[in-house]
């Protein structure tokens, strides 16, 4: 199968088209992701078989793994919300509780140390540069995407701590595309954090003043 690992050429460095067509498809995720369709869940799918494809010949398993987890959070969620969406409400969007937030800070945290510690000493995994930083965003991607799949508005937060790592991994795996599309996901989840928190804090006002903020 060559056609996984096709590239082309910009300024001296290869790019391939698994990484670029998986990167695409991944902002198209946060844009469907605003928009709260279920279609967020089969595109991520696909996105993530591409740049799973597009790891293995970066040899950067921790980033290959995060893909694998990818596929199953995601048919998690497309799950999820398809039985939401077929409730009277619909997708109820809505902030995490306080238990909610300390469950999923604790994962992030105990989750990273324990992948850390596997990384180190899974040879076969060889994480050539600081399997912390890999740990930390397989660990924090499969939270940020649960939450997803629980339509809590938390999880672009945890997107955005992600990104904060995910920048200079791609950039030290050779994954220069993947390292733009951080960028731009960051406005991207900037503004779907902006759009849900407004619709869970609506949905928290009595009938009369939500109609009124619906208005305006």
């Amino acid at each position: 199968m060559n056609w996984l690992n096709a590239s082309f050429t910009v300024f001296g460095e290869h790019i391939l088209w698994t990484d670029l067509v998986g990167n695409v498809l991944s902002l198209g995720v946060v844009w469907l992701a605003l928009r709260k369709t279920v279609w967020t869940w089969p595109v991520q799918i696909t996105g993530a078989l591409l740049l799973l494809a597009a790891s293995l010949h970066a040899h950067a398993p921790g980033n290959a793994l995060k893909q694998v987890l990818f596929v199953v959070l995601a048919s998690y969620g497309w799950r999820s919300w398809t039985r939401r969406q077929r409730m009277e409400e619909g997708l109820f969007i809505r902030q995490a509780t306080v238990r909610e937030r300390l469950v999923l800070l604790a994962a992030l945290v105990v989750g990273t140390a324990v992948v850390a510690q596997l990384f180190v000493h899974l040879d076969w995994l060889k994480i050539a540069w600081s399997p912390w930083a890999n740990a930390y965003i397989f660990v924090g991607s499969a939270v940020a995407t649960f939450a997803q799949s629980r339509a809590l508005v938390d999880f672009w937060i945890i997107w955005v701590l992600v990104d904060l790592v995910g920048v200079p991994l791609a950039l030290k795996s050779g994954l220069y595309v993947s390292a733009a599309v951080y960028g731009i996901f960051f406005v991207m989840v900037m503004a779907g954090f902006r759009n849900w928190l407004r619709e869970s804090r609506q949905r928290d006002l009595p009938l009369p003043d939500r109609n009124k903020a619906v208005t305006t």
